[in-house]
């Protein structure tokens, strides 16, 4: 009787997911208001005054017929955004999505039992992958705790796209599939997918109804990597998925047409938990530089990654692990919550496996030998050339700034996250003499299948706060209260957008509301400031806090002109990590977070001085 008590108070990880409130659609005045406050950083006076204009003119007309077809829209659905926001952020885009659309991010543990070591990568594997198929085996039971902000829960929904889902491509948009189940649901596919030197492997991870150990994982990885470096290559065709998506989708179905066997070959690897890469290069890693392995989990051998899996768990020479995922499934908290978690149990045990080395009678992996021909060799070649020349032209640093954390912006009752964002607002502002259009992920969370909002950090009191720290005639006193305007304003508006009052989204919504009614594009839209501000996926710094654990992620600049910045916040250091593109001659990723970290200095003297 215990235990069924125990049992049924327990929370399970999908119990809230009907009671989550929809997504609410904001009031079409306040949004435009907050819109109208969010191009003034970029406005001269004559540029503001016009663009004030079409606002009115837009709320007072078309505007207001758009937003009550949005609030129709929204009537029959917990989430009026969901699907669009799949299609158009994700699914319809029609760049090489591995490189341009997927997260990539190394794993912690060489800063404790895993430093750099030639000749563990088979042995750490299985341990790894072991911890991966233990999280597995909890979100089947729905065992993983329920996400929650204040002890209101999250939604959860994104967790189901962790495991066995996948992107497939189509020739004007993709969908994704996932064939992950619940315990309670039924059966989920119970095998993982080996990629190794171009040749693809699977086996099941589960034997005579129970996880297969570490020992047992080690021998199957062992087989898998002998038979690869004492044999020739494979095809590569994992590298397809790095093409542009409607060459992807042409050479699919291309090969689908060669033998029947190749679409089931294809079904597995879609279906398989996740990908387990194994690479043969060892890049560079301390935990003072982080920019080599965070740079190849990104761009590395396109080979063994297939780009549309939600993981890809990469394995290097090193016996050091990242991962790459692709982004339309989930946001990167999900894998900032399994990295954790593998991260902790890693370090509880050591590095090591403490129960049995038996190692019981299991199947061989199988390889999935796909028929190919010379136009798909051919399309392979120029897929992997394709993608390793963008990747080369990609710069990524990681550091960490050491002198202080959380701890004592904290003691300084200034919030972290909004501590680097504004460093990071005048850093850009000292390499540019001109404010950046930013980006920062708010989560929507709270509602039903919620994702994110955009919450633009470049606020006019950011602005005239940068402004006052690069005026040799200012004041510290003055300086300090306008960083604490910004500050407070950063705050607010973080708080307001988490609770579904941002306008980015409501925008969107009301343009393809526009655009589904075969209506022209109006002027809101087609307004100069309108992208000068960010709008339309125009921001040049696109930012994101991947959390408070040891956990670090990066993608590319939204605009080949930006800076994807990506940062993760430690009691004493705050970790960040930051991508350019080479080939554009304004933008130098290094230069940015070295000013990042001047600012840091010169803010915490600020809060220092200023009151003597």
């Amino acid at each position: 009787m215990e235990n069924q008590l125990a049992k049924s108070t327990e929370e399970q990880t999908f119990q809230y997911q009907d009671s989550l409130p929809s997504l609410p659609v904001p009031s079409l005045e306040d949004s435009l208001k907050k819109y109208l406050e969010a191009v003034k950083p970029f406005a001269n006076k004559e540029e503001y005054k016009k663009t004030k204009e079409i606002v009115q003119k837009f709320q007072d007309g078309i505007g207001r017929k758009l937003h009550q077809k949005l609030l129709e829209r929204a009537k029959g659905k917990r989430n009026w955004l969901e699907e669009w926001w799949l299609n158009c952020a994700y699914l319809d885009v029609r760049l090489p999505s591995q490189l341009n659309v997927n997260f990539a991010g190394p794993a912690p543990y060489i800063e404790h039992y895993w430093p750099p070591k030639e000749g563990t990568q088979l042995e750490r594997g299985s341990i790894n992958l072991w911890h991966n198929l233990n999280y597995w085996q909890l979100l089947r039971k729905e065992k993983v705790p329920v996400d929650k902000s204040e002890n209101s829960p999250l939604d959860m929904n994104q967790f189901r796209m962790l495991f066995s889902t996948c992107r497939i491509p189509g020739i004007t948009r993709d969908s994704v599939i996932s064939y992950f189940r619940t315990e309670s649901e039924g059966r989920s596919p119970t095998h993982i997918a080996v990629l190794c030197r171009g040749r693809v492997f699977v086996f099941d991870i589960i034997h005579e109804g129970c996880l297969i150990t570490p020992p047992e994982i080690y021998r199957q990885l062992t087989y898998i990597h002998r038979k690869c470096h004492s044999e020739p290559d494979g095809p590569g065709i994992a590298a397809l998925t790095s093409e542009e998506r409607t060459q992807w989708a042409k050479a699919r179905e291309y090969l689908i047409s060669l033998d029947p066997d190749n679409l089931t070959m294809l079904e597995k690897i879609q279906s398989s938990l996740l990908v387990y890469s194994i690479e043969d290069s060892s890049p560079h890693v301390t935990p003072e530089d982080y920019s080599q392995v965070t740079t190849m989990t990104l761009t590395g051998d396109p080979t063994v990654r297939w780009g549309d899996k939600s993981y890809n768990l990469i394995s290097f020479s090193n016996g050091v692990f990242g991962c790459n995922c692709d982004h339309a499934p989930f946001d990167g908290m999900v894998m900032v919550n399994i990295s954790h978690y593998i991260n902790e149990k890693v370090f509880e045990n050591e590095g090591r496996w403490k129960g049995s080395e038996k190692v019981r009678d299991i199947s061989l992996p199988e390889e999935l030998v796909f028929t190919v021909d010379d136009k798909i060799l051919n399309d392979i070649n120029q897929a992997k050339a394709q993608f390793l020349k963008q990747a080369s032209d990609l710069q990524i640093v990681v550091y960490p700034f050491t002198s202080f954390g959380k701890n004592l912006t904290k003691k300084k009752l200034l919030h972290p996250d909004t501590f680097i964002q504004l460093a990071l607002q005048l850093a850009y502002y000292r390499l540019y003499g001109r404010p950046g259009s930013c980006y920062e992920t708010a989560t929507t969370r709270c509602f039903y299948h919620g994702r994110t909002e955009t919450m633009r950090s470049c606020t006019i009191e950011a602005l005239r706060w940068c402004q006052s720290m690069q005026d040799p005639s200012t004041g510290l006193l003055e300086r300090q209260q306008k960083m604490l305007q910004a500050f407070a304003k950063h705050n607010k508006m973080m708080k307001d957008f988490s609770a579904g009052k941002g306008f980015d989204r409501h925008l969107l919504g009301l343009l393809l509301i526009a655009k589904e009614e075969g209506l022209p594009v109006p002027e809101l839209f087609t307004d100069p400031l309108f992208s000068k501000s960010g709008g339309g996926g125009n921001f040049v710094l696109s930012t994101s806090l991947t959390g408070y654990f040891k956990i670090q992620g990066v993608a590319v600049p939204m605009v080949h002109n930006g800076y994807g910045f990506f940062y993760h916040i430690r009691d004493d250091r705050f970790v960040v990590a930051c991508s350019a593109w080479k080939s554009c001659p304004e933008t130098d990723a290094e230069k940015l977070v070295l000013l990042v970290f001047q600012a840091f200095h010169d803010m915490m003297q600020l809060m220092n001085t200023a009151h003597l």
